[in-house]
């Protein structure tokens, strides 16, 4: 593997970067988060970040990531030797704060309900230095953040965070208040956040790094662009800086005694009524858009029930034995149009790439939903597929000669196939028949490779 500092090949050698000797330290350091009293260290943070062991631990994160480059070009494989030539005036730079980011590349990615989500794709050089102060920074802000936040922490999940949503409507909170934060990543106040840091953080070569990545900028094509707010997705520190943010917002719910859960932005209150609910929105939207600046989008905002309302996938259901997860309607629809389009019959591709696709998509598909009910959905699924996959096999032949030896092939006599074989019913109606269930069978789809998401769903469940 490519280091920092040295030249060994192998993953298993940590010790890549030449330990920096930090002379003339500021007395500064780091508060204590448990009396807030200050405690100076000579750059002890500064230190950690600069140590030959952090930096390499980043350099393996990023490259493991990989991920696209940034405005310079330079890929993440570029990165090992690039590192190897220049660590020691990476590392001077930093030490002297002459060490300047570069602009952030602009991206956008399609949103499920047809807008676009704006990434900022910082260089991988970049990314390596954001990554090591977060590896130093996350194990001080873990010990202040709330336990009902959720989002990109350690040991922590979107199931978790689900999980204490059943719990909390078992306990009779049955109406939720589902906050929706609007353009959030876009919109982040970087005095505020600077100063949300420094109530834990007082080393100014931390905060002023902090602030050097904030103000980076971006390249939107050829164009220079000011970032005088947000803190950009994508970037290795972004989650940490949005979740230290909205920290503000978790101990505020926690001083009013609230039921909460929040993952990432996406925050949802749960209370006892209706008018409890809207009496809630009301005051938080009040502290939100005065005291962290955030904008709350009214449109997208609303107070209902949690057996209705969307929270990260999934909404709940109510039964005997109480409360209990299932993907939401939208998830399903959703992950059924994808499948469509994967299975188009017009795609012209091998039926091989076909069913690999499928398999990357709802192998994951079904292991984060399987917390929840499903068993009908996914058998319904599963036939449902079935018959988008033969109607692609039977397009994909598309002359009499063709089927017939087809047909031949999977067992039928020369008189049935060459019945069938000039038949003019659609595709979709082929699909259906007796013929294509008989030839097509499920076992022979199975041992194609046709994922069979009951089975998975079912070999989940069994392991939980």
């Amino acid at each position: 593997m490519e280091t920092i500092r040295q030249s060994q090949k192998t993953e298993n050698k940590a010790d890549y970067l030449r330990r920096v000797t930090l002379e003339g330290s500021e007395q500064t350091g780091a508060r204590s988060v448990v009396s807030g009293e200050k405690r100076t260290q000579n750059g002890l943070l500064r230190e950690k970040v600069l140590d030959r062991n952090n930096l390499n631990r980043a350099f393996v994160h990023v490259k493991r990531n990989k991920g696209a480059g940034g405005i310079d070009g330079m890929s993440v494989e570029e990165l090992g030797p690039y590192l190897k030539e220049n660590n020691v005036k990476l590392i001077e730079a930093l030490r002297t704060e002459s060490y300047e980011p570069q602009p952030v590349k602009r991206v956008e990615i399609p949103k499920p309900d047809g807008s676009k989500r704006q990434l900022g794709i910082p260089t991988v050089v970049d990314r390596v230095v954001q990554q090591a102060l977060q590896q130093q920074l996350s194990p001080i802000f873990e010990k202040v953040f709330s336990d009902n936040s959720y989002g990109f922490r350690p040991h922590r999940s979107a199931q978790s965070a689900v999980k204490k949503v059943v719990a909390y409507y078992n306990q009779g909170y049955h109406y939720v208040v589902d906050l929706d934060l609007k353009s959030y990543f876009d919109n982040v106040n970087h005095d505020l956040l600077i100063k949300f840091v420094e109530n834990y953080i007082s080393e100014p070569w931390v905060l002023h790094l902090i602030r050097k990545f904030l103000t980076s900028g971006v390249m939107n094509g050829r164009f220079f662009e000011k970032s005088a707010k947000g803190t950009p997705q994508g970037g290795n520190i972004s989650p940490l800086l949005a979740n230290i943010y909205l920290n503000e917002l978790d101990k505020e719910l926690t001083r009013r005694g609230h039921k909460f859960v929040r993952y990432a932005d996406d925050c949802n209150i749960y209370v006892k009524s209706k008018r409890a609910g809207e009496r809630v929105l009301k005051s938080i939207t009040q502290f939100l858009e005065k005291e962290l600046k955030v904008e709350v989008n009214a449109e997208k905002t609303q107070v209902g029930s949690p057996l209705r309302l969307k929270f990260l996938g999934f909404s709940l259901g109510a039964g005997r034995k109480g409360a209990y997860l299932r993907p939401h309607q939208k998830s399903k629809q959703r992950v059924k149009q994808e499948l469509k389009r994967i299975t188009r019959r017009n795609r012209g591709v091998s039926l091989d790439k076909i069913l690999k696709e499928i398999k990357q998509k709802m192998q994951g598909w079904v292991q984060y939903y399987s917390i929840g009910k499903m068993s009908s959905f996914l058998r319904n699924l599963d036939a449902w597929l079935r018959s988008r996959i033969r109607q692609y096999i039977w397009k994909q032949r598309k002359n009499i000669g063709t089927r017939f030896k087809a047909l031949v092939k999977l067992g039928m006599s020369h008189k049935q196939a060459k019945t069938y074989a000039n038949t003019r019913k659609g595709y979709w109606r082929n699909a259906h028949s007796k013929t294509l269930l008989m030839t097509i069978t499920n076992k022979r789809l199975t041992q194609r490779g046709l994922l069979n998401m009951s089975q998975l769903y079912q070999s989940i469940q069994s392991k939980a």
